[in-house]
């Protein structure tokens, strides 16, 4: 049998344990150039929030009924394809779901885990998780040396990463985090030059926060939260700064504030730009060769978070909105 964690219904504001279901269905059958997959890891990201809703975005929303969509790391169980061999480790878009069945010209390819650590790598510092952060920086924020890199969900897999190249780039690099302990590791682990506690502070008080944390102003935003941390960083802003939009975790359980203080990129001439990873598939290739070669280095640190079993998977889908979550956030659904 296939246990599959399933979309029951729509979440309203925050998701639910009653709004998902494991289910058990027959291991599906394969056809002449698909081949099942045994998912081994499942990426969890705040992304998956808003592919649950009903409305327009830059992927279809998840059907109900259906397992809920998520990059994957697995072997071929079984394969009538002559491009994927039985054993053969690869990586797709398919399912929090024991098996998957893939179809030709789908979003699964190989992956060699005889060069990573771990076959986890591939969904945090190797797979999306760390090219968002070299491109999304590199090519969205373009950094020039002496620039002031604010990143917020500075702790998280993404932005301790950016935070770490900016730092590469001989920029300065300033996070925004929650709490003392994750605001103390970007600063003794990942290398930030300052470190912004965001609890317990009102939009004031982040404004002075980040001020003192980057007196010479911010050259380069990059965004993860949103809310009242991006309004602040945008007073911030330096003359021809760049914000790069990558995720707005704190509005995804509610309805959206929007950024209130936008006549700022009129004043500094600044842009404001999102970021999907999507459009940089092709070049993913190119930036894990920079990316492991600084992993190599020991230039580049990373962490991984990784709970354990498919019946577990909404308590930990959940840490991400609590930041519970120390680094990538896996769920390891292999069994062993």
């Amino acid at each position: 049998m296939n246990r599959k964690f399933i979309l029951k219904r729509r979440p309203n504001g925050s998701p639910v344990e009653s709004d998902f279901e494991l289910v058990e269905e027959p291991i599906p059958s394969i056809s002449s150039g698909e081949f099942l997959v045994r998912n081994h890891f499942i990426s969890l990201d705040p992304a998956q929030r808003g592919w649950m809703d009903d409305s327009p975005s830059y992927m279809p929303p998840i059907e109900i009924g259906a397992s809920i969509r998520a990059t994957t790391v697995g072997r071929v169980e079984e394969s009538k394809n002559p491009n994927f061999e039985e054993g053969q480790w690869v990586l797709g878009l398919n399912g929090i779901e024991e098996y998957s069945l893939v179809q030709e010209g789908g979003f699964t390819s190989p992956i060699d885990t005889s060069i990573v650590s771990s076959p986890t790598n591939y969904l945090s510092i190797l797979g999306a998780v760390g090219m968002t952060a070299y491109f999304g920086l590199l090519d969205s924020g373009q950094p020039k040396a002496g620039d002031t890199v604010l990143v917020s969900g500075a702790a998280g897999a993404v932005g301790s990463a950016v935070g770490q190249i900016a730092k590469l780039k001989d920029c300065r690099a300033v996070g925004i985090a929650g709490g003392s302990e994750k605001c103390k590791r970007l600063l003794e682990y990942y290398g930030f030059d300052a470190a912004i506690d965001y609890r317990g502070k009102s939009l004031e008080q982040l404004e002075k926060a980040i001020k003192d944390a980057a007196p010479d102003g911010v050259d380069v935003i990059f965004e993860n939260v949103g809310g009242d941390i991006l309004d602040a960083g945008i007073l911030a802003l330096n003359e021809h700064a760049r914000v790069v939009l990558c995720g707005l975790i704190s509005e995804y359980n509610s309805d959206p504030k929007g950024a209130r203080n936008i006549w700022q990129l009129i004043v500094k001439q600044a842009s404001m730009k999102g970021f999907l990873i999507r459009d940089y598939v092709p070049k993913f290739a190119e930036g894990a060769a920079v990316m492991a070669s600084w992993i190599a280095d020991d230039k580049l640190k990373f962490d991984e978070h990784i709970e354990h079993g498919i019946e577990n998977t909404f308590d930990a889908f959940m840490l991400l909105f609590s930041g519970g979550n120390k680094g990538k956030l896996i769920l390891d659904i292999s069994g062993k």
